[in-house]
């Protein structure tokens, strides 16, 4: 090739457009996919409502107290008929996430992303259609959870892995914090949605959300890019392979932009039949388990989810029996603890980067969620004003540490020095972190069915649990990292004294 003066400036806003897409792209993708989990836990309060409020029964059946609720959530057992709608999507998704991630390494994300999407949107739909076509039977509803479950595991594994093949680490916990913060936009979004119906055609609680996804998909399949490469940008650090007879890659190329200086594309660089033949395998499941960390971060967040999870689909509920509020205002009031997450996810990512300490972070606000979700059980429906408060500072303090693992750590851990440049880790390591993780999202919803007709306390008291074995969880890491910073310190107290 011929050498070509190229500006760096027009290579770099090249680069950052493809990026910008790709972090847009994306979020709205996961925001569709928490948008369309979260209309149950808005309707659950409508299947099986307070009917004493709405006045005297039409039927005359001066014994049947559940007339306004929905077979077959109208019995003494509608809670835990709930925690087994709860369960069968999580079930189903937890076991899938493992199985997803291995496919996300093998398939075109693209395909499998967009694929993933359109699917979740006619399962979502098909849960409300149940209102529409008057369907009366529990199996209906759990079958459609459970092939809800499974399809939504397309998601999270191939945003990730997107946005781990545009961005090296460098601010990686504070971008992937913001970006992150689709997660609770997806469930804000999704209880105005489905509040907006619920007390009146719940069906189009879910039908709504299921076209939303579903069209988002389609948008994904035609825009989005999954490596830099396919777009003659070059990858992020973490990507390119360095030998002993190489010159270092940023000092040769942009690093950022389509073109090196000397106006070979990345396309010419990464094609030649050499690095063709040293392309790396897909990681198996096996060789990401040995990455150090996967495992306790792993374990971190199946505590970490469940209380999360918990939140996501009881609490409108937790509010209804408690504070008293109908079931629209109570989805509204509910969207304050995803404000926190959002707020808790920015502030992670922000300390996490600063520091350099993604678990010591973790475990800092896991330590003080504990005492936080006892004052609000106790405290939190004192006033609206009190309410407010505790939610959104309860919010931040569960949903940082879960924000963090799922997005920087998991990244972090699917580039890991150990894989000596193979990129073909991101998604298997995610979907083994994430997995992991929703095994607990699926037990907290269900231990919450079983122990609220015993009191709410008691689920409170779970939770709490739940958050310490987290922390301690962690422990190890976060010993290795505060050894890191002292030995750090000790180096630079020699050098200034030399």
């Amino acid at each position: 090739h011929a050498s070509l003066s190229l500006p760096l400036t027009p290579l770099l806003a090249f680069s950052c457009r493809y990026r910008g897409l790709t972090l847009v792209l994306t979020f709205f993708c996961y925001t569709s996919y928490h948008l369309s989990r979260k209309p149950i836990s808005i309707v659950k309060s409508q299947l099986h409502p307070n009917c004493s409020a709405l006045g005297p029964n039409p039927r005359n059946d001066s014994n049947n107290s559940a007339w306004c609720s929905w077979a077959p959530f109208d019995g003494d057992n509608y809670k835990e008929l709930f925690g087994a709608l709860d369960n069968a999507f999580l079930v189903a998704y937890a076991i899938g996430m493992f199985i997803s991630g291995i496919f996300g390494e093998r398939l075109p994300l693209r395909y499998y992303l967009s694929g993933g999407m359109v699917l979740s949107g006619l399962f979502t739909a098909l849960f409300g259609l149940g209102y529409f076509w008057d369907i009366h039977v529990l199996w209906y509803f759990i079958i459609v959870q459970v092939c809800n479950g499974l399809v939504q595991t397309t998601g999270w594994p191939s945003v990730v892995a997107c946005i781990g093949n545009w961005f090296g680490k460098g601010k990686r916990g504070l971008i992937m914090g913001i970006w992150n913060s689709h997660t609770s936009v997806g469930n804000i979004l999704g209880s105005l949605i489905a509040g907006a119906w619920v007390s009146s055609t719940w069906g189009l609680s879910f039908v709504v959300p299921g076209i939303i996804i579903a069209v988002v998909g389609i948008i994904c399949f035609f825009f989005l890019v999954e490596y830099p490469e396919d777009v003659g940008c070059s990858p992020p650090l973490h990507h390119v392979r360095v030998t002993s007879n190489e010159k270092d890659p940023e000092a040769v190329t942009s690093n950022e932009g389509p073109l090196s200086i000397t106006g070979q594309s990345s396309a010419d660089r990464t094609d030649s039949p050499k690095q063709l033949a040293e392309e790396p395998e897909a990681i198996s499941f096996l060789g990401a388990l040995r990455i150090p960390g996967v495992v306790e971060f792993s374990l971190c967040l199946l505590f970490a989810k469940l209380v999360s999870y918990t939140f996501l689909y009881w609490l409108p509920l937790y509010i209804v029996n408690v504070a008293h509020f109908g079931a629209k205002e109570a989805g509204d009031l509910s969207t304050l603890f995803d404000v926190g997450g959002i707020l808790g996810g920015i502030f992670a990512g922000l300390i996490s980067d600063y520091t350099g300490g993604r678990a010591t972070t973790c475990c800092m606000m896991l330590v003080v969620a504990a005492p936080m979700l006892f004052l609000y059980n106790h405290v939190g429906q004192n006033g609206i004003g009190t309410s407010i408060a505790m939610l959104i500072i309860c919010g931040a303090l569960v949903n940082g540490p879960y924000a963090l693992i799922t997005t920087a750590v998991s990244a972090d851990l699917g580039t890991h020095e150990s894989l000596k440049g193979n990129a073909k880790a991101l998604s298997t390591v995610t979907a083994i972190i994430d997995g992991t993780g929703s095994v607990g999202a699926a037990l907290g919803p269900l231990l919450a069915g079983l122990i609220s007709p015993t009191g709410w306390n008691n689920v409170f008291y779970m939770l709490i649990a739940a958050d310490v074995l987290a922390c301690l969880l962690l422990a190890r890491v976060v010993v290795k990292e505060v050894r890191g910073w002292c030995g750090c310190m000790v180096r630079k107290r020699g050098y200034v004294r030399t």
